[in-house]
């Protein structure tokens, strides 16, 4: 109890006491900062397809899966005469098979490929976005070279001319080479529409079939994402654990890595773009994870990239997705495709309704995913109304209580955390609350709240290819942040929070407290200024929709009475007395 010496209306002193709310809050929301400005460096966007995209590869999905699942029939394998026939070309030739969704560009040398464009989909320059590292190939082998596991020929088939069979709808060609000892067969077959096709490797020598692996090395997919080598994963389905298994360049840097089994698939992956190998159900395969450091077209310094081979057999047919990772698409191949989207581990609960929302809203409200995310908060945060009136009211409540809180601060000044009495400090201010009817967590609560859908945003706007390239006014891509000398968002919503800062009760009566709770919004502004136009979009207007509200609370809600009689403090002079008649 203060003391009966003291003098009315002095400034009370608070002395140290346990971190209070704010400070709790503050490191939250630092460390998930951090973890998310770090993840994409640690772990491992341009314009998304137009709706018809969708339905036009899902229509004819289901059929080239089934295609590729029997003996397929369009693809019976070619046996190797008795007698091998010299088969080649006189000289390099290319051949570009073109779709309504992809164009590719093939050489005979090898029966690689050069290049694989997807037509639908842009890269940072406004191009046709490009899948093959092509700074890389020429060094590590193109797409789709071979590479023998027990006998090796005695030539370098990835060299040698490949003689050429174009399709005659011009959606396929087969290649053939034969030099009188080794007999090797490719054959690549498209669908007008789809992004599923199919893939029949064949090899044999004198002795019978030559088991080889099909490659994909260098990386794969978009170079303008965030630290692209952390983002590419070899990949696998292992049907027994029910699971995705993925997997970084690193698990191969001391040598490949090879995984044999009855794999639903394999492949390669980054963030947005997946090549998928498809074998007829049963059937065991091999995966080879590679890792090769090398440079791609955008940095020319070397890292090390992932890379794979897949196969096994002397003759290796596969259904093979290379496309967008889009849920409705890889659902029409296999629903166990829809894990190459991952929407995280321990917020994919929330991430995942969140993207199904946000694009409902698209579709059906606004054709613009800003806006979409603008309507979505505006949702958000009315649905959280109910508790953030409760935490406003709990906040007003403390701070009408601040005199007699600092009071039993004051009272138990300079204790150690040790001091049994700091346990009867806390029973005091815990009675005070009970007593008034004050929840001490009450105004944390619907910002600790919000912290799942932060992270629910930050996981969509990092994988859903829809947003990818998605614009909104003045930003040109919601999933990376703004192309501006000085970005707007950020800016802004610095100002947002230092507004809401002022408006919210003070549960504070320390001038150092409440200063320092003054730089959380340029903490926030430096955390926000490198992520993601559409996270801070979310942010932004969930500040400005918490000023709406926190206004018109303000208005129509009186701070509460609370019969509290000033405390007394004693002075200096009053506490010297008291210790020299003890």
């Amino acid at each position: 109890m203060p003391d009966q010496d003291s003098e009315p209306g002095k400034p009370i002193p608070i002395g140290p006491e346990e971190p209070r709310m704010e400070w709790r809050l503050l490191l939250a929301f630092l460390l998930t900062g951090l973890v998310m400005f770090l993840a994409p460096y640690i772990y491992h966007r341009l314009y998304g397809p137009p709706p018809q995209a969708t339905k036009t590869a899902a229509k004819t999905a289901p059929e080239a899966r089934q295609q590729a699942k029997p003996a397929a029939e369009s693809a019976k394998p070619v046996a190797a005469p008795a007698t091998l026939a010299p088969v080649s070309a006189a000289k390099p030739e290319e051949f570009v098979v073109e779709t309504d969704v992809y164009r590719v560009h093939f050489s005979n040398r090898g029966a690689v490929v050069l290049r694989w464009e997807l037509k639908k989909y842009k890269d940072a320059a406004g191009k046709t976005l490009e899948l093959v590292n092509t700074a890389a190939a020429p060094q590590v082998g193109y797409p789709f070279a071979l590479e023998f596991k027990d006998r090796k020929p005695p030539m370098d088939l990835n060299q040698a001319l490949f003689a050429a069979r174009p399709a005659p709808d011009g959606l396929g060609v087969d290649y053939e080479f034969s030099d009188g000892r080794v007999w090797v067969r490719k054959s690549f077959r498209f669908e007008k529409s789809s992004y599923l096709w199919r893939l029949v490797s064949e090899a044999a020598d004198g002795s019978g079939g030559l088991p080889h692996r099909l490659l994909w090395r260098g990386g794969f997919g978009d170079p303008a994402v965030v630290n692209p080598p952390a983002r590419q994963r070899a990949l696998h389905f292992d049907p027994a654990a029910g699971k995705l298994v993925t997997q970084e360049a690193k698990v191969a840097k001391n040598g490949p890595v090879v995984l044999s089994g009855a794999f639903t698939f394999a492949g390669i992956q980054d963030t947005y773009f997946a090549a998928v190998f498809l074998p007829r159900t049963g059937a065991t395969i091999d995966l080879e994870v590679l890792s090769d450091t090398v440079r791609s077209e955008l940095d020319p310094a070397e890292a090390p990239h992932v890379g794979v081979a897949v196969g096994g057999a002397a003759r290796n047919e596969f259904a093979v997705f290379v496309g967008p990772k889009d849920l409705d698409i890889l659902r029409q191949v296999d629903r166990r495709l829809e894990q190459l989207v991952d929407f995280g581990t321990w917020f994919g609960f929330i991430a995942k309704p969140l993207f199904l929302i946000l694009k409902w809203v698209y579709y059906n409200v606004v054709p613009n995913y800003g806006w979409a995310i603008v309507l979505l908060t505006i949702f958000i945060n009315f649905a959280l109304l109910p508790l953030k009136l409760s935490s406003l009211k709990s906040m007003k409540k403390m701070q009408a209580l601040q005199p007699q809180i600092a009071a039993i601060n004051e009272k138990y000044k300079g204790i150690s955390f040790r001091d049994p009495r700091k346990q009867q400090q806390n029973q005091e201010l815990m009675e005070l609350y009970r007593k008034h009817g004050v929840n001490p967590m009450g105004g944390c609560l619907p910002m600790l709240l919000q912290i799942p859908f932060f992270i629910g945003f930050y996981n969509v706007l990092s994988v859903a290819i829809e947003l990818r390239g998605a614009s909104w006014l003045w930003v040109k891509d919601l999933s990376q942040p703004e192309h501006l000398p000085i970005r707007i968002l950020p800016v802004a919503m610095v100002i947002s929070q230092f507004v809401m800062q002022k408006l919210t009760p003070s549960t504070t009566m320390d001038p150092r407290q409440q200063r320092m709770m003054l730089l959380m919004p340029l903490v926030f502004g430096f955390m926000f200024y490198h992520f993601s136009s559409g996270l801070v979009l979310y942010w932004l207007t969930s500040n400005l929709v918490g000023i709406a509200q926190q206004l018109l609370f303000n208005k129509l809600t009186a701070a509460p009475a609370v019969a509290v009689a000033a405390p007394k403090v004693a002075t200096g002079e009053a506490r010297k007395r008291r210790k020299a008649a003890r």
